[in-house]
């Protein structure tokens, strides 16, 4: 079981950053490969990014690659997500998840993932 908590979404300017986390706790954290979502009001999850278990693969939605940044630190069980060139498109509700590293289906849906945070709210405005 892993439980993982959301934190540092806020109300951002267009054109500003913020940096998401993604606190994970309970079985070792190295063991899974993680991702962002994202839900906008009536949209359906959308896949944002991904980390292999060992932070040496990435992977980043069309819409966001180039101003966003998955990382990952193992030795503090976090995960964060740097959001840069924010646009007010990317206002959403940001979920990570967590994958067993031994997976081999795809890390752009949302069934191949075993565990999900609550979410955290970021909101750009115009």
């Amino acid at each position: 079981q892993v439980q993982l908590v959301e934190s540092g979404g806020r109300l951002v300017q267009a054109g500003g950053s913020l940096r998401l986390s993604c606190a994970a706790s309970g079985r070792a954290f190295s063991t899974y490969n993680m991702g962002w979502f994202r839900q906008a009001p009536g949209k359906e999850r959308e896949f944002v990014t991904s980390i292999s278990w060992s932070g040496g693969g990435t992977y980043y939605g069309d819409s966001v690659a180039g101003r966003f940044t998955i990382s990952r630190d193992n030795a503090k069980n976090r995960a964060y997500l740097q959001m840069n060139s924010l646009k007010p498109e990317d206002t959403a509700v940001y979920y990570c998840a967590a994958r067993r590293k031994d997976r081999r289906d795809s890390a752009y849906f949302t069934d191949n993932y075993d565990y999900w945070g609550q979410g955290t709210q970021v909101t750009v405005s115009s």
